[in-house]
């Protein structure tokens, strides 16, 4: 008995449908990437300084990028022991001044009197390395020392390096309490920082790899002048 060409041809029983197939794929493709995502989360938290850096560094300007006392700190400490000829404190909040910042680090008055310039309009990351561009080239330094946090630097090298590739960057990860802790995975504000960060470095990456360089006509952010 032949069969009619017309009769549709029947899936064989336990035969998974297509969009059962595809479905199953999806499901694959989904857990693999998940794993690297997971993985790739330790490699960056395995990345992250825990010691404190060397001190015997130098460069022509330190940069240091606002978010922690502790970064202002060792920023000061650097220019005063002459590792650099001037800082620039990225990201100031319009409404702090110079004179503010002057008497929470009365120590260090004599810096701002000379060597301390302060960029207000870095809102992000990126914001801060567009402020920095401006700054470098203005002053002609070759080499800077870039002060953050260690979970914060891979981030802030990649910006920095994509906005001034001509420039040899130190960094100086600053050590905040805590961030040699083993256990980190079990303090719930420790964690979400982190995994914050990394999806804030991946965006950044992907970011950075569709635009390699930022082109001198992009406009970099004016640095005010210091508010007394």
């Amino acid at each position: 008995m032949t069969e009619d060409p017309q009769t549709p041809r029947r899936r064989p029983s336990g035969e998974p449908s297509f969009i059962a197939r595809m479905a199953r794929t999806f499901a694959t493709v989904a857990v693999i990437a998940a794993g690297l995502l997971v993985a790739g989360f330790f490699v960056f938290v395995s990345t992250i300084p825990r010691v404190e850096p060397d001190t015997k560094i130098s460069g022509d300007g330190i940069v240091v990028l606002t978010g922690g006392a502790d970064r202002l700190a060792d920023a000061f400490a650097l220019l005063a022991d002459g590792r650099a000829k001037r800082l620039l404190i990225s990201g100031v909040n319009p409404d702090t001044s110079e004179a503010q910042l002057a008497r929470l680090h009365p120590q260090h008055k004599r810096l701002f009197d000379c060597c301390v310039d302060l960029g207000f309009r870095a809102l992000n990351t990126a914001g801060n390395a567009l402020e920095t561009r401006q700054w470098v080239r203005r002053h002609g330094f070759q080499a800077v020392i870039v002060v953050t946090s260690g979970w914060h630097m891979r981030r802030s090298l990649l910006e920095l390096e994509r906005a001034i590739p001509e420039v040899i960057l130190v960094p100086y990860p600053v050590i905040t309490e805590g961030a040699e802790e083993e256990n980190w995975w079990l303090k719930p504000g420790k964690l979400r920082l982190l995994v914050g960060e990394y999806v804030k470095y991946l965006a950044a990456l992907v970011e950075v790899r569709i635009a390699p360089r930022i082109s001198d006509e992009d406009p970099a952010p004016k640095e005010h002048a210091s508010k007394k």
